[in-house]
């Protein structure tokens, strides 16, 4: 049998928040950029999404069938596009068309909501199911949580959702001696199978590819397949997750990242110890070897694969604290403006241009943030929180006060048998 490569991208654009300031508290309720976020989605749409998802089209076609891939796209993404660039829900439609490709389950906004509230993540996530099957008609079946976020707690959740398996970070100080190119299965849920991202392959795709200064610059598909191959020597599968962004926007189209994709299959194919695989087929294909024990969360973001690229300052935990703290109030008002501005300020994008960790982290960091400061990023984030907060506040008083005005309608039983419908009286 062969051995198995998952290839598996991430597909997200957050809702950018313009220039808030303090004096439009209460009066100015328009919260997003839309000029940046229009702009960013044509620019990457142009770059990345329309050029990459042709070149997969084209290569699934000349493979008949052995070329694979898999996607999770977020709905803050996919009612971007609808806005201002259908043709990409239309390419990505394309793919889903042809049966290799697999779309995989997630929070609809990209949130921390699994960290939370249950309550709040399953509502995200068969809302985004839902979503996936009106865009690509296709149904989810595989979980990849929000950076790929997992803790034994979450993949429990995951599993009484109905998933059984899902994708997360082979993070080194939970695989401790183990091996990441193996199936595994949670804690809490044994019957969910756990895919791990390979981070050292991954990364050499993600983040090295286009570096001159690196010592395997540049980079060739046999060079790679020789480092797939004495990576699974004894293994079984290797999982390489990334952001799909990597391609023509994080390493641009002159790094030559396009040719190393394209020629991939055949460097696959002429070495003959792997074939490309979905993670439900390598779910069905390969056999958990064991479970794996996270009682912290972990993720595949920054050094240290946890939860402190979004939760690590006490800006991030008060602004979090805040969000979250509304979701009590908005459990008893009916307002889908409200709900659908929540669900954006959930967006785990605000919490991460507040970090302040330094080094290699904190120019990745930087990179992705449209802030001076991180403290400019928690201001702007307050300011538009304080606002949403008085609009909750205005639309239970709202509620409360159309029932407190609502008359009280009772029935009065007659005296005798009546011939007709019971009168009713409205109480003074």
């Amino acid at each position: 049998m062969k051995k198995s490569i998952c290839l598996y991208f991430q597909v997200h654009q957050p809702t950018r928040l313009r220039l808030y300031r303090f004096f439009e508290i209460g009066k100015d309720s328009h919260y997003y950029d839309d000029f940046a976020n229009r702009t960013i989605l044509r620019r990457v749409a142009d770059r990345c999404y329309l050029p990459m998802n042709a070149q997969l089209l084209q290569m699934i076609k000349e493979g008949e069938g052995s070329f694979k891939v898999a996607f999770s796209i977020s709905g803050s993404f996919l009612e971007q596009c609808e806005r201002h660039c259908p043709e990409v829900i239309d390419s990505f439609r394309a793919l889903a068309d042809t049966g290799c490709v697999e779309f995989l389950s997630e929070t609809y906004y990209h949130s921390l909501a699994a960290l939370a509230s249950p309550a709040e993540f399953k509502h995200q996530v068969l809302k985004h199911q839902a979503a996936i099957e009106k865009y690509l008609g296709v149904t989810p079946v595989t979980f990849r949580n929000t950076e790929l976020i997992y803790s034994d707690a979450i993949g429990a959740m995951v599993y009484e959702l109905g998933f059984k398996t899902m994708l997360t970070e082979g993070a080194k100080h939970v695989m401790g001696w183990r091996s990441p190119n193996f199936i595994y299965s949670g804690a809490q849920a044994p019957k969910l199978k756990l895919l791990l991202k390979n981070s050292s392959l991954s990364d050499d795709i993600a983040f090295r590819f286009s570096d001159r200064s690196w010592d395997n610059w540049p980079l060739s598909s046999e060079k790679y397949v020789g480092w797939l191959k004495s990576a699974a020597s004894e293994d079984e599968i290797v999982n390489l997750f990334m952001d799909y962004e990597t391609f023509g926007e994080h390493q641009k189209a002159e790094s030559g990242i396009f040719d190393f994709v394209r020629a991939l299959p055949a460097a696959v194919a002429a070495d003959g110890t792997f074939e490309f695989v979905t993670p439900k087929e390598a779910a069905k294909k390969h056999a958990s070897v064991g479970v794996l024990d996270v009682p912290d969360a972990i993720s595949w973001a920054d050094e240290e694969r946890d939860v402190s690229a979004w939760l690590g300052n006490e800006l991030q935990q008060d602004a979090y604290n805040k969000l979250y703290g509304l979701s009590e109030k908005l459990g008893i008002v009916n307002d889908q403006e409200l709900w659908s501005d929540y669900g954006h300020l959930q967006e785990s994008d605000h919490l991460y241009y507040m970090c302040t960790k330094f080094f290699s982290d904190g120019a990745v960091h930087k990179y992705f943030n449209p802030y001076d400061t991180p403290y400019e990023a928690f201001i702007n984030y307050m300011n538009v929180l304080s606002d949403f907060s008085i609009r909750v506040d205005d639309a239970i008083k709202t509620s409360e006060k159309g029932v407190e005005e609502k008359p009280e309608i009772v029935v009065v039983k007659p005296k005798r048998v009546p011939t007709g419908p019971a009168k009713l009286v409205k109480k003074k």
